[in-house]
């Protein structure tokens, strides 16, 4: 037996796949891209206020039409996609995965992803937060009250400002969460960017420091990205047809 062999009881090591996934994973779910270059943050200013955190904390109208937004988001309609199945099905197979989701809708979790392994770097739109005391709640919760009649529901704990447990315009992103993914696109051996345009930072150069770490660099994404030419692999075709074939085949052992 050579050194590289490995005794027959014993199997082979799977590689760390990690996947940093954007608004494009979650448009076949009915989720609209928000945030990209179409997207109603950018067509609509006004609309931009209602997710910029110095206008929601200084205008108590801002705030309702917040809450009015929240309850009529697709989010808590969408269901996962067979992209967001795959990655629950790759995670099952036994493949060490690890998610790092630019979006706040929580359909990795929902398709069967565990908690642990889903690493939020925007936040999540299921849950809300005080600004005061930083108590947080389920967002079905508040917006059973803001259906009951309080249009600016105030946090129970302290009566301070809540908001989405997301990150706002404005806000920093969790540096916790942020070194924790850095860790995990350093340690990843396989690296999936998906239906994401890779511009925003600093979630974008995750996937240059997985490429300089020695990780191949798998892009989907519709458009091209500037980190292109340091991939192995580019993928144009829709995400919900081609990550299933693709991620059944990391699932298999080397």
């Amino acid at each position: 037996m050579t050194g590289t062999d490995l005794p027959p009881d014993q199997p082979a090591r799977r590689p760390l796949v990690a996947l940093l996934t954007g608004a494009g994973i979650s448009t076949d779910s009915g989720i609209p891209d928000y945030r990209g270059p179409n997207g109603l943050w950018r067509r609509d200013p006004e609309a931009e206020k209602l997710v910029t955190y110095d206008a929601y904390m200084a205008d108590p109208e801002i705030r309702r039409r917040s809450w009015r937004m929240r309850q009529e988001s697709p989010a808590f309609r969408a269901r996962p996609n067979a992209a967001h199945e795959a990655v629950a099905a790759l995670e099952r197979s036994g493949t060490p995965v690890r998610v790092i989701t630019q979006n706040v809708d929580g359909l990795h979790q929902l398709a069967g992803v565990p908690e642990r392994k889903v690493l939020e770097l925007h936040g999540t739109v299921r849950a809300v937060t005080c600004t005061r005391c930083h108590a947080r709640s389920s967002m079905r919760e508040a917006l059973d009250r803001v259906a009951a009649g309080e249009p600016d529901p105030a946090c129970l704990v302290c009566g301070g400002i809540l908001k989405s447990a997301t990150v706002m315009f404005g806000e920093r992103l969790d540096p916790e969460v942020l070194g924790t993914a850095l860790g995990v696109a350093k340690a990843a051996e396989v690296f999936l960017a998906v239906g994401t345009t890779l511009q925003v930072q600093p979630a974008a150069s995750l996937a240059g420091v997985a490429a300089e770490h020695g990780a191949r660099l798998i892009i989907v994404n519709a458009d091209p990205t500037p980190y292109d030419p340091l991939a192995a692999e580019v993928i144009r075709e829709p995400i919900g047809s081609a990550l299933p074939p693709l991620l059944a085949r990391l699932a298999q052992p080397a």
